[in-house]
């Protein structure tokens, strides 16, 4: 069965980016492997998320990556970090600084908020209606 792996995030710095996903989001450092020519092989993944899944997060390498950074989905929310403990997790991120660009939703679907990351990207902090849950 195919599945995707890891979707590479272009970021400024490494351990910045690092520090965010893993204080402020609660996911796991995976792996942080120098690859000998001033860039690293940085992979983050939510807690508990299946093997093989991650970020991987890319420091930016020229103008037109540092342009990206950000905007990597033209100011759509493009990523949705699921959770089974939405007013905790919600609760832990807006402590640890996690910018929300809304209040707490509870639609058909599940209960959901926007927030930023750390270089304004959008994601969507959702927690499936039970009868999304697998």
């Amino acid at each position: 069965m195919s599945h995707i792996a890891l979707v590479t995030l272009v970021v400024r710095d490494y351990d910045e980016a690092v520090a965010f996903y893993r204080d402020a989001l609660g996911f796991e450092l995976m792996e942080d492997t120098d690859r000998g020519d001033g860039s690293r092989w940085v992979v983050v993944r939510p807690r508990g998320a299946a093997a093989g899944t991650g970020l991987l997060l890319a420091r930016a390498k020229d103008g037109a990556q540092e342009a990206s950074v950000g905007a990597q989905t033209g100011g759509r929310v493009g990523f949705f970090l699921h959770t089974e403990d939405f007013a905790g997790d919600h609760a832990r991120m807006s402590a640890a600084g996690v910018r929300f660009l809304e209040e707490p939703r509870h639609e058909t679907y599940g209960s959901v908020a926007v927030f930023e990351d750390l270089y304004g990207n959008r994601w969507d902090l959702l927690q499936p209606a039970a009868a999304d849950l697998p």
